[in-house]
């Protein structure tokens, strides 16, 4: 019988954490540890490793074969094109402190696509071979130009078999026919409630009169939208950040289940006002904290709610497919199943690849929509999206379940070959991963009841928590 290559990280509990390349992880003690090392199994350590997947008699028999299959359902294969974030305007009605991009004030001209570009940019969605198409408008602030939403819109809806929407708006001003707009079937609106009000007013909207309009227009669209229709994204100053239960209360009251927390970005101008190259640690227990406060509110209240990103890495803890995340994936080849188009007509393989261009750091633009698609920066970058390779991720045994991301790398580092262990990525990673399988072989009944909750299972099973002795 061959083993399959283990990989192990002490727990919480002073014992180890094993994981193969495929994401199969268990728990056992130093003895079995030094019995692998050395070659010295035992027939129950055998039994256990051949009946949980971790092992195979010969190449091609059958348990080969399920290595084999889950191997590869790890993989992230990039799709058609079918996603596209477009940004028709830098102008913005507010000046965020943390802002990523060069935004512009409302009224300064030439930061808005003018007709070529939106006559461009409808030939490059025309383009497309998918039949279903998900637009994305992003800003400065997108209600600022309804007439090219509303023309992209009914673009979209007479050329694909299906359409979504997504507006990224401020909720700041929202006129009549804005309203009008986001009533539509296929739109969603997307939009920013960094914790509580006093942080939303100091990292926003700066007036109390400004910040008493944004909150009434929130709850107005909750209320004539819908909730399932409005996502709402915190952006916290690990620094300076707001209590989770401040933050959980707010959601709540608004019927926002599903909370994404965000640190402040490097990425961008935000870098010129914050310290967010370095505040891995920092970030680390803010979120842990706030899990935290989550397990206990889940566990009192009949209205259960998530941390949206912790969730998702739970998710590919327990089962392979969950690539949706773009941020979280292996590979993580950009520039294929999703480009965004700026105001300027530029096509760039990511937000943060935009980001990363306008600030002068590197252009990681991939041509325009006027000359078409070039892909040689891109595909140089895509070379590297893989961290099987990795001398550092080899030998991890979250590396299944985790991914890269080069563009933040270069954002922070100028660089993409820095070890892992010493980027914000990997370490913001890890400490989600701990937490986990922290959680996963813990017997508290209140993480229990959020596991769970969160994995889509109407109660936890122990099956999830394999421990050989």
């Amino acid at each position: 019988m061959s083993v399959v290559p283990l990989k192990f990280r002490p727990h919480t509990d002073g014992l180890l954490i094993f994981a193969d390349d495929v994401g199969g992880y268990f728990k056992s003690d130093h003895a079995f540890l030094h019995r692998y090392a050395c070659g010295q199994l035992t027939s129950s350590d055998r039994a256990f490793l051949s009946t949980n997947g971790h092992a195979y008699d010969s190449v091609g028999d059958l348990s080969f074969s399920g290595y084999e299959h889950r191997f590869a359902e790890r993989f992230y294969l990039p799709r058609e094109l079918d996603y596209v974030i477009l940004v028709p305007s830098l102008r913005c009605n507010l000046a965020c402190g943390y802002c990523q991009v060069s935004r512009v004030n409302e009224n300064t001209p030439g930061f808005d696509w003018e007709d070529v570009t939106l006559e461009a940019v409808i030939n490059f969605l025309d383009s497309l071979t998918a039949k279903k198409i998900k637009v994305e408008f992003q800003g400065g602030e997108p209600l600022l130009r309804l007439d090219i939403i509303t023309k992209v819109r009914e673009f979209c809806r007479q050329r694909f078999e299906a359409c979504e929407i997504v507006i990224c708006t401020n909720l700041q001003e929202v006129s009549g026919p804005a309203w009008d707009l986001l009533a539509g079937p296929d739109i969603f609106v997307s939009t920013s409630l960094d914790g509580d009000r006093i942080t939303h007013q100091k990292q926003r909207t700066v007036t109390a009169p400004a910040t008493d309009q944004f909150f009434a227009n929130l709850e107005f669209a909750v209320g004539h939208l819908g909730p399932e229709k409005i996502s709402a994204l915190p952006t916290i100053d690990p620094h300076n950040a707001p209590s989770p239960q401040e933050v959980i209360n707010t959601y709540l009251s608004y019927g926002i289940r599903s909370i994404y927390l965000r640190p402040v970005n490097h990425q961008g101008f935000a870098r010129k006002k914050f310290d967010a190259r370095t505040s891995a640690a920092t970030w680390n227990a803010y979120h842990a904290s706030f899990i935290d406060a989550l397990i206990e509110h889940n566990w009192s209240s009949d209205v259960a709610i998530e941390e949206y990103y912790f969730v998702h890495c739970l998710r590919r803890v327990l089962r392979s497919g969950h690539n949706g995340h773009v941020d979280l994936r292996n590979p993580n080849i950009v520039g294929h199943s999703y480009v965004v188009i700026d105001y300027d007509g530029k096509i760039y393989p990511t937000d943060e690849a935009r980001m990363v261009t306008r600030v002068g750091q590197f252009d990681l633009s991939m041509g325009d929509v006027f000359a078409g698609i070039s892909s040689k920066t891109i595909d140089s970058l895509n070379a590297e999206a893989l961290n099987n390779f990795h001398p550092d991720c080899v030998h991890c045994p979250y590396q299944a379940f985790c991914g890269v991301d080069l563009v933040d790398d270069i954002s922070r580092y100028g660089r993409i070959d820095l070890p892992k262990h010493l980027t914000d990525f990997c370490q913001r990673h890890m400490s989600i991963f701990d937490r986990i399988f922290a959680m996963i072989y813990s017997d508290d009944p209140k993480v229990q009841k959020t596991l769970a909750l969160w994995s889509g299972a109407p109660r936890f099973d122990p099956l999830l928590a394999k421990v050989h002795k």
